[in-house]
């Protein structure tokens, strides 16, 4: 299990960087809740560069975020009333990519995920208005929707807190977490896009409340739960295995029995306790040899990191050539953050 002693920081300043990327190149970039919103881009020195947010419908309010070949990003919308996908420009202009799906206006958008064949599966993870209606145990309205040549559709839905979605690494299936509902679940991928039955992968206990993921290079599927602060490794044979955690016990208490009692709200989400970790949300490898795990979170200003025991699967992103973004590099030297 990793120590608290061994995580380590960089950047500094972030507005709840909750989703993070890793590059070879040795940049990191977050979403960034700062001013209009946009992404920041974190050089191996920490150091911090924004690409701020212009000529928007409104102040955006990215959650999860994704590269594409050239330097553009993708951005989920996490708005207060609508959502939807934005594309962001290394100068900072902002474009919609896809605002409305079957004819009314795209809801609060959790997270967006282009795959290799540059198909975008997109997150709602629930219909309820406020959105924390939807952290209980009993509710599952959120869903998935495909956006590709043949436009928005929903392809997956009645999930439970639909969060992060992601693409295995031999293509076969689509992984996503159901968060409120403590499950992690997959689907069949076929060719032309839409998906097979729901299996599930991983249901998870007491204080682990599913919200990012990712793949390693073993076979592995690494999970972050907010609130607990745990990082959990699903081994292949199904074994899920503490990697590090960083919470208080009564706070998780006071958690679990709102949880259990259907009143679980925003001020337990936006309450942390722990020693190191911000409410940990998302997990990132980078480094030379992929084996840094970068983690986003919902309340820290930096990102925090850990040497991994696996390597990490390169993600579709990992070799994408940057444009101008490779202007904000600071440093050629190889190493990582810290």
């Amino acid at each position: 299990m990793i120590k608290l002693d061994d995580i380590k920081e960089t950047g500094s300043g972030l507005q709840r960087p909750e989703c993070v990327l890793a590059h070879e190149s040795g940049l990191l970039f977050a979403a960034d809740w700062a001013g209009e919103g946009g992404v920041a881009v974190i050089d191996r020195q920490g150091d911090v560069t924004r690409i701020a947010a212009r000529g928007g419908p409104r102040a955006m309010r990215p959650n999860g975020i994704a590269l594409e070949p050239g330097g553009n990003f993708l951005l989920a919308d996490l708005g207060a009333q609508e959502g939807g996908v934005f594309r962001l420009h290394p100068d900072g202009a902002v474009e919609p990519v896809v605002t409305e799906l079957e004819g009314r206006a795209f809801p609060p958008t959790n997270f967006v995920y282009r795959d290799d064949d540059a198909r975008l599966w997109i997150t709602v993870s629930t219909r309820r208005h406020p959105r924390d209606l939807g952290y209980r145990p009993d509710v599952d309205d959120g869903f998935i929707v495909l956006f590709d040549g043949h436009g928005a559709r929903i392809v997956a839905d009645g999930l439970g807190y639909t969060n992060e979605c992601h693409v295995s690494p031999d293509g076969g299936h689509l992984y996503v977490n159901e968060t409120f509902t403590r499950r992690l679940s997959r689907f069949a991928l076929r060719a032309d896009g839409s998906l097979g039955p729901r299996e599930i992968v991983a249901e998870f206990g007491a204080g682990t409340f599913p919200d990012g993921l990712t793949f390693d290079s073993e076979g592995g599927i690494w999970i972050t739960s907010i609130v607990s602060n745990r990082v959990i490794r699903i081994h292949p044979d199904g074994h899920q295995e503490i990697v590090l955690e960083d919470a208080d016990a009564a706070h998780l208490a006071e958690v679990e029995e709102a949880y259990q009692a259907h009143q679980l709200g925003r001020p337990h989400l936006d309450t942390c306790r722990a020693k190191r970790l911000r409410n940990i949300s998302s997990l990132a490898f980078g480094g030379p040899d992929l084996r840094t795990a970068y983690l986003g979170c919902l309340l820290g200003s930096s990102i925090a990191s850990f040497t991994s025991p696996v390597a990490g699967a390169p993600p579709p992103h990992w070799s994408y050539p940057l444009g101008p973004l490779a202007d904000m590099k600071k440093t050629d030297n190889p190493g990582d953050a810290s």
